[in-house]
Formats: structure tokens, sequence, C-alpha cells
């Protein structure tokens, strides 16, 4: 029997991100959980090395790798849409539901309970699990800034507002960690190579 799940996970390739907007930079949702996976081993790093945590950025980062995995059936659903109508919204997760189940079907029996605290998080209530889904959550919503960054300083005003509401949203977390990154790494993503090879004295 085949079993079709890293196929399908080969295929978030295909999903694009940011579809009501314009885009100099087209993004699609494999870039964008690698950029999360990124994201979140620096965040707990950062929380461990500087804010006495003891966060397992190993399987962090492994949560963020499937976080947006059911997004190959569901799409990408803008954010003004997916949140702005209650409803909506309760149908989106109904959704995303299916859409975790399908995929865990398409894996390995044996390997069924190890994608399910993947592919389902919301199902698991153990309190590491939740720490860890809030750095995942903070990644998440840090890739988005950084996005609307780099749209930004490549001259597309389309995401000017979105790069001021994201970070208002970024405030929201009240996490230093992400304060941290924000005032001594984000800054860079807005640099040329030039000045990122050669700075300035």
């Amino acid at each position: 029997m085949n079993y079709h799940f890293s196929a399908y996970m080969y295929r978030l390739q295909y999903i694009q991100r940011w579809s009501l907007m314009r885009s100099n930079m087209p993004e699609n949702v494999a870039e964008h959980s690698y950029h999360v996976a990124l994201l979140t081993h620096m965040l707990c790093t950062i929380g461990n090395h500087y804010f006495q945590r003891e966060l397992n950025a190993d399987r962090a980062v492994t949560l963020a790798l499937f976080h947006d995995a059911t997004e190959v059936f569901t799409g990408d659903i803008a954010t003004p849409v997916k949140h702005d109508n209650p409803l909506i919204l309760a149908s989106f997760r109904e959704m995303e539901k299916f859409a975790a189940d399908r995929l865990l079907s398409m894996t390995p029996p044996r390997l069924q309970n190890i994608y399910e605290g993947l592919l389902k998080p919301d199902d698991q209530v153990e309190i590491q699990k939740q720490e860890l889904h809030k750095y995942v959550k903070a990644a998440d919503r840090l890739d988005a800034y950084l996005k609307c960054t780099l749209e930004v300083a490549s001259g597309n005003r389309e995401f000017t507002v979105a790069k001021k509401q994201t970070y208002e949203k970024l405030q929201l977390l009240d996490l230093p960690e992400l304060d941290y990154f924000l005032q001594h790494i984000a800054p860079s993503f807005e640099m040329s190579l030039d000045e990122l090879s050669y700075p300035q004295s």
C-alpha cells in the first residue's frame, strides 16, 4: 500500500500566500513554513540564553514545520477574511480538523501517533506543548511582519499598512524574545546585500 502524506506535504509549494495583496516577491506555504521554523528556533534559543527559559527548540521547530500542513487542502485563507467573521472562522477550524484527519490517514499506521501531535496540535494539552506553540504562533506572526518589511523595503507600498498592523499585533504578544529580535535582528531585513556585506563603520 502506498502512503501519500509526504507527496502532499511537497505540494505546499503550490499554495500561494498573500492572495489579496500585490507582491513583488511571491511566497508559498512551503517557504513560509521553513521561515517559521527558522524563526521559532531563534526565538526559543533567545529565550533559553537571554531570558532563562528551558524550551525544547528542536521540538518547537518540528511543530513549526507542520503548523500550516492542512493548507494543502484548505488553501491559504487571508487573515481579514478568516478572522473578521466568527462564523467563517468556526467553519475554517472545522475544515482544518477535516484536513488534518485526511492527512493523518495518509501516513503509515505505525507513524500515525507521531504525526497526530504535529497535525492536530490543539488536541495536545500538555503544558510544555502549549508553551512551544506560543513560540510557533509568535514566529508565524513575525514571519508575516518580515514579509511586509521586505516588500516595503523593495518599494512596494501595498504592504505599508499591513506592516504597521502586524507590528502592533506582535507587541500584543508581550514576549521579550520578540522584542529582542525586533531590536537586534529585524533591522537587517531592511538592508541591501551591500549593506549587509560591508557594514558602515
